[in-house]
Parts: C-alpha cells; structure tokens; sequence
C-alpha cells in the first residue's frame, strides 16, 4: 500500500503509518497512492481523485471537508474521513486571541512602537468582561470558545441549526437575533451552499454599531466587499480572520482595510494539534486496514 502524505503534517506522522505501507511525500506518485493524506492546501476535486485510479481512502487532516469532492469520491468507493476532534483546542484557542486582539488594539500598537511612535492616549482599550459574545456554529470548536469566553465573564449567546440547550450559551432561536445582540461575532461553520456569503450587506445591517467580527471558520462565509464596506464606515469596529478563499490568498483589498487583523491560515498550526491529527489519522487508518481485510477474508471464503 502506497500512502501519499499530500501536505504538511507534523514530523510524527511518517513513522506511525510506515507499519501500514509505503510512506511517501512525492506528489508525483499520486496514480500509486491508495491513501492520500491531506489538509486544506490540497484540492480533491474530480480531476484529482481520477488521476489516482487507486485511491480507496482520503484522509482530511482538519475539520472543513469542502476541499474534498465527497459526492464523486463516494461514488468511486473512496471513502472521506476528517480528524474533527483534534483541532478543536488549537481554533478555538486562536479566535480567542483574535477576539482579545481587536479591541486592546494588539497590533496597531506594536506597529506604532516599531515606527518610534507613542500613542498612549490615542490608542483606546475595550474590556471583554460584561460583553456579549455570539457564536454562530455550536460545534465542537464553537462550544470551546463559549467556555473560554464565560471564563472572562462574558455573556455567551450561541445559533446552531440543531442545538436547543447547552450548558456554556444561551441558545438563540435564530441567527438573526445573536447578530443583534452581541458585541463580538465569531463563525463556526462549515462552507456549505446555505453559509456561502451568509455575512453580507444584510446581515452586517442587523451587527451593533462598533461591533467585532471574527472568522477562524472560512473565507466564503463573507461577503469580502460588503465586510470592507461595513469597517471603512465604522459599522463594524473590526475583523480578524485565520481563512482565505485560496491559501495563499494572492491579492486581497482586505490588506489595506481599516481594523483588520489578518493571519495566514494558522488556525491548527500547534504541535500539539498535530501530534492528535497523526494519532488519529493512524487509528483511522488502522481500522481501514483491518476492515479491508474482513472483506477480502469474506470474499476468499
């Protein structure tokens, strides 16, 4: 069995799946491959999955599964698995950072101290204690943000298609009256036809005056022009993002908008995240070894 490591993963992975075959980073030998191990860089689409006539397992080292053409894989008999579990800690640690970030003014006053300036009085601070923080998406990550932002003391609102209670938010029937009534907006879903540009002209109507968004989910989610538009009035008070449409994101008018906070995709870049994605990776990996064995074993019978 040939294994093709597609992206960058952390340097644990190679010996834990070596006992399952053939380990190897060369993209080149994808037409080889039965498993390819990928994160988000790589894109599954149906080119891709038919340039690899052998390819049975497809390995999504993340959580978003939008790289990936499922439907044509599936029909392949490919099957698509993704590690949810292990980045939760590392996404939800980030958009914490971010949410700090923005109103303490983090960036803009490291800058100005690099450039010999002293903006002392010019610089205002906002406290996260006594605010309200919406989160829209009660995932995994989601609902791991709600506990660090009770921990500040915040006020956690939280939309989830299909969550109704939690302990760590105050469930809200609709998206629409999180956005009204919170101070800072942080996105947790996946890209899907429904999400695609679901923060828009509209819905940045409904935001607070001077309120804060955050996007560690995905870049399509936003409407980039109308979330411009929103900072250069002061609708919103400022945007800090970890998701691009492509990484890397080539030009982006969002490198000159006024109160942004950019970084480049490093949502789940922590050691430890990836030391659980290889742990997880090789567990799946092993019981899709062992189940292909059941089958052959059936079959020889």
């Amino acid at each position: 069995m040939l294994i093709l490591i597609s992206d960058a993963f952390g340097p644990s992975l190679p010996d834990k799946l070596a006992r399952f075959g053939e380990v190897t980073s060369d993209k080149n030998r994808l037409a080889e491959a039965e498993v390819v191990l990928v994160r988000s860089k790589t894109k599954c689409t149906k080119e891709y999955i038919e340039s690899a006539p052998k390819l049975k397992l497809i390995i999504r080292g993340g959580v978003g599964m939008d790289n990936i053409d499922i439907p044509f894989a599936t029909s392949r008999g490919i099957k698509c698995i993704n590690t949810p579990d292990a980045s939760t800690t590392a996404v939800a640690e980030l958009a914490f950072a971010l949410m700090i970030a923005l109103p303490n003014n983090v960036t803009k006053a490291d800058a100005s101290m690099r450039q010999g300036q002293w903006l002392k009085k010019e610089l205002k601070r906002t406290e996260l204690q006594g605010k309200t923080l919406g989160i829209l998406g009660l995932g995994r990550i989601g609902l791991a943000l709600a506990v660090r932002a009770r921990a500040f003391q915040m006020q956690v609102l939280g939309w989830h298609p299909d969550t109704h209670f939690t302990d760590f938010a105050e469930i809200r029937p609709t998206m629409e009256e999180v956005i009204r009534e919170s101070d800072f907006i942080s996105l947790h879903m996946p890209l899907l036809t429904q999400t695609k540009g679901l923060i828009n002209k509209n819905t940045l109507a409904m935001f607070k005056d001077g309120a804060y968004l955050i996007n560690t989910a995905r870049a399509g989610i936003v409407v980039e022009d109308d979330l411009i538009a929103a900072l250069e009035s002061g609708k919103l008070a400022g945007y800090a993002t970890d998701v691009w449409v492509s990484d890397p994101p080539g030009e982006s008018k969002l490198f000159t908008a006024p109160n942004a906070i950019l970084s480049p995709h490093i949502g789940a870049s922590t050691g430890e995240n990836m030391g659980r994605i290889a742990t997880i990776a090789e567990r799946v990996l092993e019981e899709f070894v062992a189940s292909s064995s059941d089958v052959t074993e059936t079959v020889a019978v």
